[in-house]
């Protein structure tokens, strides 16, 4: 039986892609490595958001050969799609899989083990040509305690820094009913907590015939057996119809946590980066969700050195960031990514200026997750239990609805299910709580 081993990188996208993947090739005879097991072929699922993606992408390629002496190695993901060519060009690679060819790659690996080993071959197919998404393969999510269910695929906008629609192809949904299948399906094997994933999440539904809406689609599923949470990735802004505020403030099977990106808050930025919001509108936005979810966790992502930014649109970003209830930020420094249209533009900053306003939001990020953390403190939270322990100190991880992690002592047992525990320290590093 061929073995086969997986490096995911980027997103959480990515890593639903790879449980897929793997679903079809277990299907087709394939057996999936164990760690610490050498494998006959590598599957390398890449990024491209960044250019550190791309470094990444190439030393996950080159740990592959290291470590899989011999295996034939299989690159697909974003980077695989957008710029084939170069992939096909890193040492030891022997199959190129583009995004839009994933749901072949079974026969293309089989075909590639098949034959002698010669250059790459590539399978990249234009994923602008992509109008459907077809069902996932119903199967466990091993080794993990939530489970993501890719509902969403592609995204209609095009923000001029961002060469995800080259990548992933436009905004295309799965039928609800085959997601709902798919979660009571995850569900009943036994994960408490589903993630509905997506590029372009808050687009759910306008493609499909007849028209739906994220917010039908979760109206749909919290009713869903053994149930407990469902957690929602990435949504803009403007997507926050009243009616899917209705349900995300109005259900406690509705994970209480979000992630609404910001970007900037300078609205000159803003309009240059061509986010279809202002300051204004988000702000108003996170106010009323943070009044109407107690204990909300409310992550963002910003992008800091767009071409263009000043001190003062970076002063107006920090600001707002002060001003509003983060628990945490993902921030990013700016980086070209070639096709896209900020790449065109004038008007960067030095890497010094980068690296020094990256570290102001991250350590104002750090201070407000802290302070986030220590006013749960002395507080009873209901946490789904983590199936890796703490690394230091071996404890226990659970995650609260509001995605915070707790470490706390426990038995194995506890592992995948929910459980109760009082938070008792917030600490820089970790947040601490015992069993209750």
């Amino acid at each position: 039986m061929t073995r086969v081993a997986f490096a995911t990188l980027g997103c959480r996208l990515n890593q639903v892609d790879t449980q897929e993947m793997q679903a079809r090739l277990e299907a087709e005879g394939f057996s999936s490595t164990r760690p610490g097991e050498t494998a006959d072929v590598v599957v390398v699922n890449s990024c491209t958001v960044t250019a550190r993606a791309e470094a990444s992408d190439r030393q996950a390629i080159a740990r592959a050969r290291r470590e899989h002496p011999g295996a034939r190695i299989v690159v697909t993901g974003c980077w695989a799609q957008t710029d084939p060519e170069r992939v096909a060009r890193q040492p030891g690679v022997d199959l190129v899989v583009g995004n839009a060819d994933k749901a072949a790659l079974p026969a293309l690996v089989a075909r590639t083990l098949a034959a002698p080993r010669m250059t790459a071959r590539v399978a990249v197919s234009d994923i602008g040509a992509l109008r459907d998404l077809a069902p996932a393969a119903l199967a466990r999510a091993p080794g993990r305690s939530r489970a993501f269910v890719k509902v969403q695929e592609g995204c209609q906008h095009r923000c001029a820094f961002c060469i995800v629609p080259m990548a992933r192809g436009a905004s295309r949904s799965r039928d609800p009913g085959a997601v709902r299948e798919q979660v009571e399906h995850l569900v009943a094997a036994g994960h408490p907590e589903i993630v509905l994933t997506g590029v372009d999440l808050g687009h759910y539904g306008a493609d499909l015939t007849p028209r739906t809406s994220l917010a039908a689609l979760l109206a749909t599923l919290i009713g869903t057996p053994g149930l407990r949470w469902i957690r929602l990735s990435s949504v803009l802004p403007a997507y926050f119809t009243p009616a899917l505020v209705e349900v995300v403030t109005g259900s406690a099977v509705i994970a209480p946590h979000l992630h609404v990106p910001l970007q900037s808050g300078s609205d000159r930025i803003l309009r240059a980066m061509r986010r279809p919001y202002n300051v204004a509108r988000y702000r108003d936005l996170v106010e009323r969700l943070a009044a109407a979810i107690p204990g909300l966790g409310l992550g963002a992502d910003v992008i800091v050195g767009f071409p263009g930014e000043d001190e003062t649109d970076f002063a107006e970003t920090r600001r707002l960031v002060e001003t509003l209830p983060f628990s945490y930020l993902h921030v990013f420094a700016y980086s070209d990514r070639r096709g896209t249209e900020a790449a065109r533009l004038g008007g960067r900053a030095d890497a010094c200026l980068l690296a020094t306003r990256s570290r102001t939001l991250r350590e104002l990020a750090a201070a407000k997750g802290l302070a986030f953390r220590r006013g749960l403190v002395g507080s009873r939270q209901e946490v789904l239990v983590l199936e890796t322990r703490d690394q230091l100190s071996g404890g226990l991880v659970g995650l609260t609805g509001n995605y915070v992690e707790v470490v706390f002592d426990g038995p194995e047992a506890l592992k995948g299910r929910l459980a109760g525990v009082r938070v008792t320290a917030a600490a820089p590093v970790v947040t601490r709580g015992e069993a209750a």
